[in-house]
């Protein structure tokens, strides 16, 4: 008797949703509850970072001030996903002109570095490590950016806390710990990275990266942060650090160099929307990827997921297909705009919607996906964070260095990483993606906004390499369509498709309909359906995305949420 009723308890078990703990109040799934508060709210994936938030916009700083010096602080507590050694992206709601504004902040390709090059080396892909993927790291020059437009505070007291705790040190948190080590055996081989990047380990002469709560101290990086606080941008892009950078790749064969730094300049670009059941949800154009999740709406629109409920079989199904549409419309026409000026307007009409929407059956899974715009030629890890504050001004900002601590190119004395985002070219003449010098390389990270009714209602981002586009439209598909509050539509178990044609290396196309990761939560009886119906169905463990949301109260103030798979935290006052 004993006995049966274990092997019940346990079929009950592993039938019923995952669950945290057993809340109260909200769906099986809710780690916590959503965050109030009246005035200001920050969102970041470590309470350290959206402490500093906060101080700074009770000081009197704006949201974008607030942002800065989070991301600075980040740069450093999190260096498992971003730095100044990448590139940055974000969306601000001003509310003085009651508008969106947009930055892309990306950098170009070296001007010295050429595709026949690589061919010459032999390679078809760009290599995900060491000199060659590099390119321009924009991040401080947005921040400089963005502050000139929108900042209040003196950018040397927004970068005030993150150069105090480099040099003081503050305690490594767990997710980030289990990254850093998983990056020390494959990036020391490079130059600059052991020193800067481990600590000493348990036998003499080892290195390691630091452990969950050990104190991590970077003053390389409080000295670079404080010559940049005094001498702005052209101190990182025309100064003494940036003399350091082109030194340091010639003599270790790369080609990047002070011209290339010294051309910099990040834009300022329109925002695009599409609406979606009354909400209008804006993106960044190409060369980021933006556009894939408004295109994913615009197909899904035409479906009554609320009918089916989330986790069914249709629900989970359409999502996948509409993704497997509007990725392969994003390996074939989304690049550099100067370069190739991508069909934005075809690609998010509702005429084009309907087109690709006849390509999906619900019987079956599709194998094949093929662009339905043909670029005419003449043609993973990262941080999101969100502030608002007293004032109404939000920020989205999403900023990263690339498969996690990017490149593994550390100059010496400086304290961060390059990027390798030009992993993400193609190496193939012709396409519009196609790796060319002095040339922005496609993007995933991308910041997300939300109004309603013209006003700012949503202000979230979900970082994580090609899952970015699919967690933005599962967050809104959560919210509007099933209803989850802000902090349960983080929560919710996630869809990751995998194996769409990629617009890197040689875009091989997808011809065996890919894999469908699903996380724990998801009824047995949907993933027997998606089988039948011819998806792979996977059972991977992430990563599934670091989400981070603020929402505006209509009673007044902020909602906020955070992730709960990563270390972060959303707080206000």
């Amino acid at each position: 008797m004993r006995a049966c009723l274990l092997a019940l308890a346990l079929t009950l078990a592993a039938a019923a949703p995952a669950s945290a703990a057993d809340r109260i109040t909200g769906r099986p799934f809710a780690t916590r509850s959503e965050v109030y508060a009246p005035h200001a709210m920050a969102a970041t994936s470590h309470p350290l970072a959206t402490q500093i938030a906060l101080d700074v916009m009770q000081r009197g700083g704006s949201a974008v001030d607030a942002a800065i010096a989070a991301n600075a602080a980040l740069g450093l507590m999190e260096p498992t996903g971003n730095g100044i050694g990448g590139d940055l992206f974000a969306i601000v709601w001003d509310p003085k002109t009651n508008k969106l504004y947009g930055y892309n902040g990306s950098g170009r390709s070296p001007k010295s570095l050429t595709l026949a090059e690589f061919q010459r080396r032999g390679l078809t892909e760009v290599p995900a490590h060491g000199p060659l993927p590099v390119t321009v790291p924009g991040t401080v020059d947005a921040w400089f950016a963005l502050h000139a437009r929108f900042g209040k505070r003196p950018m040397a007291e927004n970068l005030a806390p993150a150069i105090r705790y480099a040099r003081e040190g503050h305690p490594v948190h767990e997710t980030i710990a289990y990254y850093w080590d998983r990056s020390v055996p494959v990036l020391s081989k490079w130059p600059g990275f052991a020193e800067q990047f481990t600590v000493a380990g348990d036998t003499p002469g080892a290195r390691r990266a630091p452990r969950t709560g050990e104190i991590w101290r970077n003053p390389n990086l409080a000295n670079t942060l404080e010559k940049i606080a005094r001498g702005g941008r052209d101190a990182f892009y025309k100064g003494e650090i940036a003399r350091v950078i082109d030194a340091y790749f010639k003599a270790h064969g790369g080609f990047l160099s002070y011209e290339d730094l010294a051309a910099h300049r990040g834009e300022w670009v329109e925002p695009v929307s599409v609406n979606y059941r009354g909400y209008d949800v804006w993106e960044l154009p190409p060369n980021g990827q933006g556009i894939a999740a408004l295109q994913m709406l615009q197909i899904l629109e035409g479906y009554d997921l609320a009918k089916y409920g989330f986790g069914s079989p249709e629900h989970v199904h359409l999502f996948v297909e509409a993704k497997k549409l509007a990725f392969a419309d994003r390996a074939a026409s989304y690049a550099d705009p100067d370069f190739y000026r991508t069909p934005v307007a075809k690609l998010l009409s509702d005429e084009y919607a309907a087109e690709r929407r006849k390509l999906i059956s619900m019987e079956r899974a599709m194998r094949a996906a093929e662009p339905g715009v043909i670029p005419q030629l003449d043609e993973g890890d990262t941080i999101y964070l969100t502030t608002a504050d007293a004032d109404g001004m939000m920020v989205s900002l999403i900023q990263s260095n690339y498969r996690g601590m990017g490149s593994g190119m550390a100059p010496p004395g400086l304290g961060f990483i390059f990027q390798d985002r030009g992993e993400q070219f193609v190496l193939k003449a012709g396409h519009p993606n196609a790796f060319a010098p002095g040339k922005r390389p496609f993007h995933t990270i991308i910041p997300a906004f939300v109004t309603k009714g013209g006003k700012p209602w949503l202000s979230f981002g979900v970082m994580g390499g090609a899952m970015q586009p699919q967690g933005h439209v599962q967050i809104l598909l959560n919210l509007i369509d099933f209803g989850m509050n802000l902090q349960e539509a983080g929560d919710a178990p996630r869809i990751q498709h995998d194996g769409s044609t990629e617009p890197a290396g040689q875009a091989t196309p997808m011809a065996d309909g890919g894999e469908v990761d699903l996380e724990t939560g998801f009824p047995y009886e949907t993933i027997r359906a998606l089988m039948r119906k011819g998806h792979s169905v996977r059972f991977a463990d992430g990563p599934y995305g670091g989400y981070q949301a603020i929402m505006v109260n209509p009673h007044g103030g902020y909602v906020g949420a955070s992730e709960s798979r990563k270390d972060g935290q959303a707080a206000g006052y």
